[in-house]
């Protein structure tokens, strides 16, 4: 397991005249994990892509007029997962993971491992255009535990999974963690991740700036 955690601080979005977060500061340490809930709208995918790296925070607004954009240091690399699965869907399914495990660098073994731990061995053969929303979940998965990140993010990781599939993620998560690893999981549906803090950005607006991931810890 490579090295994990993080530290954010002051991160903001705003989506035209409207904040969706502001001044939030977040901190992970191995073995962490956090869970992000609000309403819809509230701006976890936002939170999650910012995060990521895929999209830049907004600039915070000081008194004296100034503007300053949060901080993101992770110590480790990160690998998510969303709805946008970056398996190209007009290939068989092998093919299209076989792409990034030449990239991740991926043993045979290893991407055969992962493959047969999700269920989706059958399917190599079938074009990712044709599996079901379940069964594209489970193939990024396997993509995700080939890139050996020690931070993993996870938005709306149970879409279209059974109740067999919502256990296994639940293991992986905690195995993950086991490891040293960290995890951020956003999830309309009930997870079971035991010790995990819970951030709720419909009350991170910006009368309720700088929130600290404690929430929810025995």
């Amino acid at each position: 397991m490579q090295a994990s955690g993080l530290t954010a601080w002051e991160l903001c979005c705003r989506r035209g005249d409207r904040w969706l977060f502001h001044g939030l500061d977040l901190a992970l340490v191995p073995g962490d994990a956090m869970h992000l809930v609000g309403a819809n709208g509230a701006g976890k995918s936002s939170l999650m892509r910012i995060l990521a790296g895929l999209t830049p925070p907004s600039p915070m607004l000081l008194p004296e007029g100034a503007a300053r954009v949060g901080t993101i240091t992770w110590q480790g690399r990160v690998a998510m997962i969303d709805e946008r699965l970056s398996l190209d869907p007009g290939q068989p399914l092998g093919k299209a993971l076989d792409f990034w495990a030449r990239i991740d660098g991926v043993s045979p073994q290893a991407a055969e491992a992962h493959a047969a731990l999700l269920g989706i061995t059958s399917l190599m053969d079938v074009p990712v255009a044709y599996l079901s929303t379940g069964q594209k979940k489970r193939a990024g998965l396997a993509r995700l535990l080939g890139q050996n990140a020690g931070n993993w993010l996870l938005d709306e990781p149970l879409n279209g999974l059974d109740v067999a599939g919502v256990a296994l993620i639940e293991a992986l998560i905690a195995e993950h963690r086991a490891a040293g690893g960290t995890a951020i999981v956003t999830s309309h549906q009930p997870l079971r991740m035991p010790d995990t803090s819970v951030v709720n950005l419909s009350h991170a607006g910006p009368k309720g700036a700088r929130q600290i991931a404690d929430e929810g810890r025995p």
